[in-house]
């Protein structure tokens, strides 16, 4: 009897180690599972990439210097049947007239062109005690862009999940849309489910960008999140060997 009640013991204790469930590792970003993407200078889309929507780098505003628009992208994108965001990366916020005039005169080139602009992309990380400020900047970057293009931004996730309400607000008066990052470099930043389960008011349309190949598995609140309105992968260029 006491032999038995031993071999019970060990079984059950063997299927309680079996039951317990083991971690997961999400799954990589795969670009051509989306329609929206991310494309930086000397970057090239995979052969037959379906997407729809592309983000294109035309150039940096730095910090150094005096502030104009330094133009990475050689010459003007033709890309026929797919919706195009110019974007711009900004190191400051300082901008006199011959920046802006520049940007719009570039959105306005390749419109020429027969693209079709959805509109202009500030890249700019905006520090969470500082969504004031910034969207005062945006407010006179949205008084000189003509109504027929649009404002996009980037957003950090600190800032997305805990920025100010009222500051959120004011901003979905001036802005269409925030594109929250997901990735660092080359990776996708750890604990992001914890960032999103804060953004169930979230009070502007938004994006959520992944990093090609970056682990990611979708926070269960998107879903059915009113403001959600995809994802958009950003594109990584070929690692250089080490030397």
């Amino acid at each position: 009897m006491k032999r038995r009640a031993a071999v019970a013991l060990a079984l059950s204790l063997l299927t309680g180690c079996e039951a317990e469930p083991q971690p997961t590792t999400p799954p990589a970003v795969q670009a051509a599972k989306y329609d929206a993407i991310y494309v930086w200078p000397g970057v090239r889309p995979a052969a037959g990439s379906a997407a729809k929507t592309v983000y294109l780098l035309d150039g940096e505003v730095r910090r150094e210097g005096a502030a104009r628009l330094e133009r990475l992208r050689m010459g003007v994108p033709k890309l026929p049947g797919r919706t195009v965001w110019l974007v711009v990366r900004a190191e400051r916020l300082d901008w006199n007239e011959a920046t802006y005039a520049a940007i719009l005169a570039d959105l306005a080139r390749w419109e020429d062109a027969g693209n079709a602009v959805a509109g202009l992309q500030v890249d700019f990380d905006a520090a969470t005690r500082g969504i004031e400020g910034y969207a005062r900047f945006l407010q006179g970057l949205r008084e000189r862009l003509p109504g027929r293009w649009k404002l996009s931004i980037t957003g950090l996730m600190d800032w997305s999940a805990h920025g100010d309400p009222q500051a959120l607000a004011g901003l979905a008066e001036t802005i269409d849309e925030v594109v929250v990052q997901t990735y660092q470099a080359r990776t996708t930043i750890p604990g992001y489910e914890q960032y999103f389960a804060r953004m169930e008011r979230f009070p502007i349309p938004f994006r959520v960008a992944l990093v090609e190949g970056g682990a990611w598995q979708a926070p269960p609140m998107l879903a059915h999140h009113p403001m959600f309105r995809g994802y958009v992968v950003f594109l990584l260029g070929p690692t250089k060997p080490k030397t």
